[in-house]
């Protein structure tokens, strides 16, 4: 353990105060999904069994306690890095091998974190891929293709993210007191770059992409594209159905780049109309600029961020608060990557509510454009199929959920 100043018990009554939160929260959600398991809510009655709507308070249970497991280990692996030492014991190890301070020696420090994160997090995931997707009848995946798609996403990570870690250190090293306004467009610019390139190079890494065949579904779906104005580069399935039975639609990518896909699975459980409700839904989001509106928060906030990390580097307290005695860009940027979700985590709701409203925002525009029965008919099916559960906690659903509650958004599109 590290000598603690004032700054160090700030960061530890933030971090046990988030983990409390955050525990009590996930009881709640547990305490009230069961005590509704047993009866199907009234909007739903007619619409999904008995037997379903169990299994999907079932499913969001089994989630929980391991969600909690690693919510602790999570924790303590922060505390261990910061209050702890280990980031100094790690950077003094990489220096070893490394010219301690070089643009090297903070790859290398912060890849090493990278690695640590991943190997605590592997066991969940596993267990969540081979023991509770798999008890619920979800998981499509062998082993064999989940060690690939680790190699594959290691070797990404590793091509991609090497350079671009290596050109924010050096900009930070080398372009002065400012360096922060060069890396925020270095940054910026990346992330519109791989927004473009994704659909193109990234995602055909992992899933298989087909163009939509012709037929009804393909003549009703260009219907829709010419009645909202939309142009795409082409309209494609995903073999989505090779690692699990969830299902869903979206689109990706920036101009010309934009294109659409179906999840196979999505495409056989929906008929033709509730896949263009469904379509109309996600091209909602385009068209009330909800994209655009994301792009430009993630600008600002990192603007934002990257100057307070500008600041945060000239201070003794902010090392020495969280474990480092050694300073330098590597340091200061791992520190402010671990520091900063534990005091941003209050803030967790607004962005929720944000996106629900966007969520009613996307509904409201489906049911303009193609039949908000049609999409009421989708979304019910896709509760059924992938599950979920109709009866959050309301307070945990306020923090964590990013779509509206089930019975609340039906209502609304019945109501359009």
């Amino acid at each position: 353990m590290t000598s603690l100043n004032s700054f160090s018990y700030l960061f530890l009554a933030a971090v046990l105060l988030s983990f409390g939160l955050r525990v009590w929260l996930t009881l709640r959600q547990s305490r009230h999904v069961a005590a509704y398991r047993n009866a199907v809510p009234l909007a739903f009655a007619d619409k999904i069994p008995l037997a379903a709507h169990q299994k999907a308070a079932d499913y969001t249970q089994a989630r929980i306690r391991p969600g909690l497991l690693e919510l602790c280990a999570d924790t303590l692996l922060l505390l261990v890095l910061t209050l702890g030492g280990g980031l100094q014991w790690l950077f003094d190890f990489s220096a070893r091998w490394l010219g301690a301070g070089s643009i090297a020696h903070g790859i290398a420090f912060l890849a090493s974190l990278t690695v640590i994160g991943f190997l605590i997090g592997l066991p969940f995931s596993l267990w969540r891929t081979f023991v509770i997707e798999v008890r619920f009848g979800f998981n499509k995946i062998s082993p064999r293709m989940f060690v690939l798609d680790l190699l594959k996403g290691a070797i990404l990570s590793a091509v991609i993210g090497i350079p671009v870690l290596g050109i924010v250190l050096w900009m930070m090293q080398a372009a002065g007191a400012r360096w922060w306004l060069w890396v925020w467009a270095f940054w910026l610019g990346f992330n519109l770059l791989v927004m473009v390139l994704y659909p193109i190079l990234i995602a055909p890494l992992f899933n298989k992409f087909s163009p939509l065949e012709d037929g009804p579904l393909k003549t009703r779906i260009e219907g829709l594209l010419a009645r909202c104005g939309f142009r795409s580069s082409g309209l494609f399935v995903m073999d989505g159905s090779k690692r699990s039975t969830h299902g869903n639609a979206y689109f990706t990518g920036l101009g010309a780049a934009k294109r659409i896909v179906f999840f196979d699975t999505l495409i056989a459980k929906l008929d033709p109309a509730e896949i263009e409700a469904v379509l109309a839904h996600e091209l909602g989001h385009f068209k009330r600029k909800h994209i655009a509106q994301r792009v430009a928060l993630m600008a600002v906030a990192s603007l934002v961020f990257l100057a307070l990390l500008g600041w945060l580097m000239g201070t003794d307290w902010f090392y020495g608060g969280l474990g480092m005695q050694s300073r330098g860009n590597a340091a200061a940027l791992a520190l402010f990557l671990y520091a900063l979700p534990v005091f941003t985590f209050p803030l967790t709701p607004l962005g929720s509510l944000w996106s629900r409203k966007h969520e009613f925002e996307a509904d409201a525009y489906a049911a303009a454009y193609a039949n908000a029965g049609d999409l009421v008919s989708a979304l019910v099916k896709m509760y059924r199929d992938n599950a979920s559960t109709l009866t959050p906690d309301p307070l945990h659903s306020a923090f964590y959920d990013s779509h509206p509650p089930a019975p609340i958004r039906i209502a609304r599109l019945q109501a359009a």
